[in-house]
């Protein structure tokens, strides 16, 4: 996220009164939106650090005011201090000010819905207790053996190639074959799922499509889950105490669904470029002096899975980080720029085994409730996929390596490596479906889709499908 010239505002963007950043001064106001600031998001993190401290005035899609927190401390005392800072989205004086328009991609991300994710106090805790509980009941170990199922079954599909794209035949496909079999889906329902989240990521011409695909998936399973629970997360979202809505299954299904993807491929797909690209790193993985779970922290800590998280909303008017914010102000968490804060880490180059204090998966009554699943299935892929090709190394210079960047998240675009087949490329794993969340949700899937962009390029005439956040695939229209 390169940032507009430094010491000018924007032009037009002069800071107005009610704007957080009215009366600061000649600091301008910056961008976070767009490819100028979405091409290097550290430069614009460390530039508005210098010119704010801890937490920086920026604009958002349509110029509208927000505050990035970018301070350690500062994030953990906004996830901290939900009387302090909402998740109610209807707090955000733009809402009330009719400052956000219709058409506004900030309104799948930010408008108002009765799940967890916008709610406060008695009502988060019944929602999210119905989903910690649901996650909570598999264990690790049961967990590990779809991973090693799965990931072996993938490493087949390429193996007697001798190359691969890591990111295309591996990173975005192993959570989502994994989650379908945690929420109690027939087998045959995985790659389908697969193909229509990728689908929806990249916003193809058949985006729409998928999403029904997905959520008439998800219905459908809810539905036979009333009929015939299981073992599953599904079924102990339907029959927990909390008593929740076919709505509230429906959307926390898509909820943990979409974010638990979408959140691991990133994880999966930056720790294998750090240990391809890294000869230190992968040197001290081999020699013992790590291992792959301190390697997974350490990415957490450098290039975690989301970059910022949208967002928090003043109750009332306080002071954060030297800034006075206003009620109703909308806050940003800056979990990337946190993560690199020079008052926590000096030293970036110095390794921080086993250290979890980073902000990737969110703090207090928001934490990521889902993930020890998410690392389990990083840990477990990553180290069954290099034991399977041990010499597997990088088929291009570092430095063409190119990532699809979006103001919440990035993606790393492909991964190649080559390896040598193994012996036994060309035979089946062999191994038998687990036994731990045995599927007990029979049927066919629901009306197949055709599903556009998925395992082709396009051709040169056609411009190629411009990549979504999660944020706005997650919260988009699931009805």
């Amino acid at each position: 996220m390169t940032a507009h010239d430094t010491g000018s505002a924007a032009p037009g963007l002069t800071p107005p009164p009610g704007c957080p950043a009215h009366g600061i001064g000649a600091a301008a106001l910056r961008r976070i939106y767009g490819p100028e600031a979405e091409s290097d998001p550290q430069a614009l993190y460390e530039e508005l650090r210098r010119a704010h401290g801890p937490v920086a005035p920026v604009l958002l899609h349509g110029d509208l005011p927000a505050w990035l927190v970018l301070g350690h401390r500062e994030n953990l005392e906004v996830m901290r201090s939900p009387s302090r800072f909402s998740n109610d989205s209807r707090l955000w004086r733009m809402f009330k000010e009719g400052r956000v328009p219709a058409d506004s991609p900030l309104r799948p991300m930010v408008e108002w819905q009765p799940i967890c994710v916008f709610t406060d106090g008695a009502d988060h805790e019944r929602l999210r207790s119905a989903v910690r509980d649901g996650l909570d009941q598999f264990d690790r170990r049961g967990i590990r053996r779809y991973v090693i199922r799965y990931t072996n079954q993938l490493v087949d599909s390429f193996a007697a190639n001798g190359q691969a794209d890591l990111i295309e035949e591996f990173a975005e496909k192993l959570p989502m074959l994994v989650m379908t079999q945690l929420f109690g889906m027939p087998e045959e329902y995985g790659p389908h799922l697969v193909d229509a989240a990728l689908d929806l990521m990249k916003g193809s011409e058949t985006a729409l499509a998928s999403n029904d695909f997905v959520a008439r998936t998800l219905r459908t399973l809810a539905e036979r889950k009333k009929e015939r629970p299981g073992h599953d997360f599904a079924s102990r979202l339907i029959g927990h105490a909390a008593d929740l809505t076919d709505d509230e299954v429906m959307e926390h299904l898509r909820l943990v669904l979409v974010a638990a993807n979408e959140t691991t491929v990133n994880l999966i797909a930056n720790t294998l470029r750090l240990v391809l690209t890294d000869r230190r790193f992968r040197a001290n993985l081999a020699g013992g002096h790590m291992t792959l779970p301190d390697a997974l922290e350490q990415v957490l800590w450098d290039d975690p899975p989301l970059s910022a998280i949208t967002g928090r909303w003043a109750t009332g008017d306080t002071v954060l980080g030297g800034q006075q914010i206003r009620s109703g102000d909308m806050l940003l968490l800056g979990l990337a720029a946190g993560n690199v804060d020079p008052d926590i880490r000096p030293d970036l180059s110095r390794p921080l085994l086993g250290n979890r204090a980073h902000l990737a998966f969110s703090s207090g009554p928001h934490e990521c409730p889902g993930q020890d699943i998410g690392r389990a299935i990083a840990d477990t892929g990553i180290d069954t996929l290099m034991a399977r090709l041990p010499d597997m190394r990088l088929a291009v210079p570092e430095g063409e390596l190119r990532s699809s960047a979006a103001w919440l998240s990035k993606r790393l675009d492909a991964l190649p490596v080559q390896f040598t087949p193994p012996a036994s490329a060309a035979a089946p794993t062999g191994q038998g479906a687990p036994k731990d969340f045995a599927s007990t949700a029979p049927g066919p899937l629901p009306e197949q889709i055709p599903v556009a962009g998925t395992g082709s390029s396009p051709s040169p005439s056609e411009p190629a499908p411009v990549r979504r956040t999660w944020w706005s695939v997650l919260f988009g229209s699931s009805r």
